[in-house]
């Protein structure tokens, strides 16, 4: 028998799927509703952080999981990044299945230490003998109006971390279904949330709790396209597929692809794609300097020279500290840089 197709939001349909189990969802309630799914199948899974317990979460991600599962499975935390992350290693150790959220993300960096000095080489430490099934919870980005230390992409410093899996979800598809598949992994995954998109009704989408999702660790084509391939991750996603709206109606056909997992990069279908279009313009909210935009072009660069017109162009976040809320929006690439970097793709 055939295999099902998978849809655009990464869902596998088929025959099993009823109609009560599709649900129109925000990213925020996706994974909530993710989070529960996982504690329900299996009880060694845990919560724990920062007011994520009788609050819910400063963004209500774990809201009604401590009422549902007690205070046993679902810990409020002292104010202690490293010492989150500490504890979490010590029960991965025991055979659970810690979930931290780190508040903020520029709050993580208190725990940066144990994150690459334990948490990514335990499991090489004891040449495979200590597995360390640990999620690391971080809601990371710009555009919510915040003071210093709470609009961060802090994920190029994970993704450089031999041992540590990185990945990031777009949309309430991918949140309700990546966080289940992260907490079922036997390695430490670092899982980013674009937390300006939580709570937004224009982000909600069909989320099917009976389909059958595409694997964690791979990219996904959103939109096809001819004119120039745009790649993207977490909040920048968005961004590139209104870039392509906007381009098409110019007579400009963009293909836009969600990367989806950091590290490992699956680079095969942005390989596949600009050796059609011979153009790349890689967005996200990050520095440019030493950034995934950076890997991403040189290994692009480097498998597809020859199919290459152009130059591949970064449209990231500026080179310098978050700035002040209300600049922020000068800071973050938006629809114009995104067509303005095609435009140059397309002049050179």
């Amino acid at each position: 028998m055939a295999a099902p197709a998978i849809n655009k939001a990464g869902q596998t349909g088929g025959p099993g799927s009823a109609d009560n189990a599709v649900q129109s969802l925000t990213l925020g309630k996706a994974l909530n509703l993710g989070l529960r799914a996982a504690m329900e199948a299996d009880p060694k899974v845990l919560m724990m952080g920062e007011d994520v317990g009788k609050l819910g979460g400063v963004f209500r991600i774990t809201d009604g999981l401590q009422k549902d599962f007690g205070e046993h499975r679902v810990l409020d935390t002292p104010l202690s990044e490293s010492g989150i992350i500490g504890t979490a290693v010590g029960l991965a150790v025991r055979g659970f299945r810690p979930v931290c959220e780190i508040q903020f993300d520029g709050f993580i960096f208190p725990g940066f230490d144990q994150i690459v000095s334990q948490v990514a080489k335990l499991h090489a430490r004891t040449r495979g003998r200590v597995k360390m099934p640990l999620v690391i919870r971080v809601p990371f980005g710009g555009g919510i109006g915040a003071v210093e230390h709470h609009s961060e992409s802090p994920e190029s410093y994970f993704a450089h971390t031999a041992g540590l899996k990185v990945v990031s979800c777009s949309n309430a598809v991918d949140a309700y279904w990546m966080i289940q598949q992260a907490i079922q992994c036997d390695d430490p995954v670092l899982f980013f949330e674009p937390k300006r998109y939580y709570h937004s009704g224009n982000m909600k989408a069909e989320v099917d709790t009976n389909a059958t999702p595409i694997p964690l660790f791979q990219s996904r084509v959103l939109r096809q396209g001819t004119t120039a391939t745009v790649v993207a991750y977490g909040p920048s996603v968005k961004v590139a597929m209104d870039a392509a709206t906007a381009a098409q109606e110019e007579g400009k056909s963009l293909e836009v692809i969600d990367l989806r997992t950091l590290s490992p990069l699956d680079l095969a279908p942005v390989y596949d794609s600009v050796r059609r279009t011979g153009r790349l313009i890689v967005v996200s909210e990050s520095p440019s300097e030493a950034s995934l935009n950076s890997e991403i072009a040189a290994k692009v660069q480097q498998e597809c020279f020859y199919s290459l017109e152009a130059p591949v162009l970064r449209v990231n976040g500026f080179d310098v500290p978050y700035p002040p809320a209300k600049l922020e929006e000068h800071f973050l690439p938006d629809l114009d840089r995104v067509l303005d970097a095609v435009d140059r793709s397309l002049a050179w």
